[in-house]
């Protein structure tokens, strides 16, 4: 999944315009040449995506690689936009459970890495005792879905 490509990992660049006013370069880097690094604790913080969330009042809200714009992740899912939001906020970067995980598109590998199907670098999986928890860079999610 993750071998040398067309664009680093993936086929593709980042698509043009990501959603919450995410930053495309910063997205670059992370999702296509880089395999060990994140955005910094909080990036996520600094965009539109708090706003968003907000104004979505708890509806499930869905994540698209920003590379590719397949679906990866659906929150809340099983839980409350708050539990959400508190969780992401603990640790820094959004977290999303296996029941929020779209397994067609995300992969989980041996080290903990987690990616899209399509070679983007997501971020880390970090059990803690509720189980696995993906802390996923936004700029890896912050893609538009594109038409089937």
């Amino acid at each position: 999944i993750m071998s040398q490509k067309a664009h680093g990992t993936s086929d593709v660049p980042p698509q043009k315009n990501l959603r919450w006013d995410c930053d495309r370069k910063k997205a670059d880097q992370i999702c296509n040449f880089n395999r060990h690094y994140a955005e910094h604790s909080g990036y996520w913080l600094t965009t539109s995506f708090l706003n968003y969330a907000k104004q979505m009042n708890g509806q499930e809200m869905t994540f698209y690689d920003t590379n590719t714009g397949k679906p990866l992740f659906v929150a809340p899912k099983g839980r409350s936009l708050d539990d959400f939001l508190i969780e992401s906020r603990a640790h820094g970067w959004p977290s999303f459970r296996d029941e929020e995980v779209i397994w067609e598109h995300v992969r989980c590998l041996p080290d903990g890495e987690t990616v899209s199907v399509g070679g983007t670098h997501l971020g880390h999986n970090l059990p803690d005792s509720n189980g696995s928890r993906y802390c996923i860079n936004l700029v890896s999610v912050a893609g538009n879905a594109v038409e089937k």
